[in-house]
C-alpha cells in the first residue's frame, strides 16, 4: 500500500533515503540513454501535472529507513530496580551501623555506672541493722529539748517526748590519752576543740563526740556533731566539704587522717547514720540549712593511713 503522507510530514531519514533512491534512478537513466535506449516522452499538457506525494521506499531500503528511525529514536529508560535494592542495602547496613554504635555506647555507660556505685559502696561503711546508739534525734540541734512556744520548734519531736524519760544519759567515760581532743579541717576553716558528749551545754564548749561511739582511729563509727548557727558556728561551713576533702581528729598521742566520702541531707530522727561499722568512719553531724536548721546534714568520711 503506498504512503499516502504528504512530504511536509516525512522525517529528515525518509527525504534523504527518498533523495538517493531518486539520484539512483536519475544514473539509470542516464546509462540507459548511453546504452541506446530512448525514454517514453511525456504527453504534452497544457497544463503542469499536480505534484503527487513522493512514495516511500520499499523493499531493503525501508528496511533501512526503519533501522535508521530507530538509531536516531532514544531508548526508552525504565524503573531501575537493581539500582534501587543497592541504595535499599546501602540503608539498611547504615541503620544497623548506627544501632551498634548506640547499643556499646549505652553498654559502656552501663559498666562505668555501675563502677562507680561499686566503688562508692565499697568506700562508704556498712551500718549494722540494729544500732546500739540509744538515741532519738539527732545530736546539734539549735535549740535546747525543753524549749516551746511558737517562735522556735522543739529539739525532740512532739510524739517522741515520752522516750526521753525513758533513755538514761550514759556517763562520760573517763579522760584518755585515745579520745578526740581537736577537729582540724582546713577546707572550710575549722580548727576546734572536741569534748565528749554531744548534749545542749556541752556543745556550747565545742564540737562534742558522742559517748558510745568509737574513738578515732578504732575499728567503729565516730561521731561528731557541732552547732552551725550558735555558739562559735563551728559546723555552718559543713554543707561545702567535698568528696576528698581532708579531716584531721586529734588525740593525745596521735593525728588521725580522714577523707570525705559521702555527704548527706536527712531528718532529725534519722539515726541510722550512728549505728556502728565494721570499719574506721568519722561521721560529722549539724543542722541544714543554715538559720533554718529543719534537717541534718551528714558528712561520712573513712580513715586513711
Amino acid at each position: 500500500m503506498k504512503d499516502r503522507r504528504p512530504v511536509d510530514e516525512l522525517s529528515i531519514e525518509e527525504l534523504e533515503e527518498i533523495l538517493r533512491l531518486k539520484k539512483r534512478e536519475a544514473r539509470l537513466e542516464r546509462l540507459r540513454l548511453r546504452q541506446g535506449e530512448s525514454p517514453a516522452a511525456p504527453a504534452e499538457s497544457s497544463t503542469p501535472p499536480a505534484p503527487s506525494p513522493v512514495p516511500p521506499p520499499s523493499g531493503r531500503y525501508s528496511s533501512v529507513i526503519v533501522e535508521a528511525k530507530s538509531r536516531s529514536s532514544p531508548p526508552s529508560r525504565g524503573i531501575r530496580w537493581r539500582w534501587i535494592a543497592d541504595r535499599l542495602l546501602l540503608l539498611v547496613e547504615m541503620l544497623a551501623l548506627l544501632g551498634l554504635v548506640v547499643v556499646v555506647g549505652q553498654l559502656l555507660l552501663t559498666i562505668r555506672t555501675l563502677n562507680a556505685e561499686s566503688q562508692q559502696q565499697q568506700a562508704l561503711p556498712t551500718p549494722t541493722p540494729t544500732p546500739v546508739i540509744n538515741v532519738i534525734v539527732l545530736p546539734g540541734g539549735h535549740t535546747p529539748p525543753d524549749v516551746r512556744g511558737e517562735s522556735q520548734p522543739l529539739a525532740v519531736p512532739a510524739h517522741l517526748q515520752p522516750l526521753v524519760a525513758e533513755i538514761t544519759p550514759l556517763p562520760p567515760p573517763t579522760p584518755g590519752p585515745e579520745q578526740a581532743q581537736r577537729l582540724v579541717i582546713s577546707a572550710i576553716g575549722v580548727d576546734a576543740p572536741v569534748v565528749e558528749g554531744d548534749d545542749w551545754e556541752t556543745l556550747k564548749k565545742g564540737a562534742g563526740h558522742h559517748i558510745g561511739s568509737a574513738n578515732p582511729g578504732e575499728r567503729g563509727n565516730c561521731v561528731i556533731s557541732a552547732h552551725n548557727d550558735i555558739y562559735g558556728e563551728i559546723f555552718r561551713r559543713l554543707p561545702e566539704l567535698r568528696v576528698g576533702d581532708e579531716i584531721l581528729v586529734h588525740t593525745t598521742s596521735q593525728i588521725y587522717r580522714y577523707v570525705v566520702r559521702q555527704t548527706r541531707l536527712i531528718e532529725p530522727t534519722d539515726v541510722s547514720v550512728m549505728h556502728p561499722t565494721h570499719s574506721p568512719v568519722l561521721t560529722l553531724i549539724s543542722c541544714y540549712p543554715y538559720r533554718v536548721d529543719t534537717q541534718r546534714i551528714v558528712v561520712i568520711a573513712s580513715l586513711e593511713p
